[in-house]
């Protein structure tokens, strides 16, 4: 999993979603509940593309995701992006592996 630490970074995983589906998580450092959605983000096992915006240090990043994807910014977050666009999305103890796993099938 790569961290998205700049816009460039962001814009990067945006334009790579034309060719193959990313997932992307916002997580908190300092919120247990992100902390839980996290390791299942974490663990998830797929080959796509997974990214990470650590919110705290990464406050640019986070708001410009909110603002290109329309979807209001939480933490913790996971979005899949497909052809630049946010197809779905959860938050807090909605980001389990039976739902990333449900999101990323390739008929959803």
């Amino acid at each position: 999993m790569q961290e998205l630490n700049t816009l460039k970074d962001w814009q990067q995983a945006v334009e790579q979603s034309k060719n193959t589906p990313v997932l992307v998580m916002k997580h908190s450092t300092t919120c247990p509940i992100s902390a839980a959605g996290y390791k299942e983000f974490q663990t998830f096992q797929t080959d796509l593309p997974k990214y990470c915006v650590i919110v705290q240090t990464s406050k640019e990043v986070s708001q410009k995701i909110a603002e290109d994807t329309r979807v209001k910014h939480e933490s913790p977050q996971a979005l899949l992006l497909k052809n630049e666009e946010c197809v779905w999305h959860a938050s807090h103890y909605d980001i389990q592996q039976s739902a990333l796993k449900k999101a990323t099938e390739p008929n959803a």
